[in-house]
């Protein structure tokens, strides 16, 4: 069971990659040369921000329960007490 799920930034890189797509193609529309640079950086920007969906699921920690917690800061926390 998942408890704590964080993807803030993740969702964050998404939608820059996103406004990123749509500056590209206004660009594009104006035939500019600089647009393949928007449409690079669209890319890097989907790519980093699947990869930080991923990032809690690799390394994700199981509680005494055997729950996956995916907030191991707030475990470390909980196991201190």
């Amino acid at each position: 069971m998942i408890k704590v799920l964080k993807l803030q930034k993740a969702v964050m890189a998404i939608v820059l990659g996103i406004i990123a797509l749509i500056a590209y193609k206004v660009m594009d529309i104006k035939h500019l040369e600089s647009s393949i640079y928007m449409l690079e950086l669209a890319g890097f920007l989907f790519v980093t921000g699947a990869l930080l969906f991923l990032y809690p699921v690799f390394f994700a920690k199981k509680d005494k329960e055997g729950n996956v917690e995916l907030d191991p800061e707030q475990q470390e926390e909980e196991t201190i007490e």
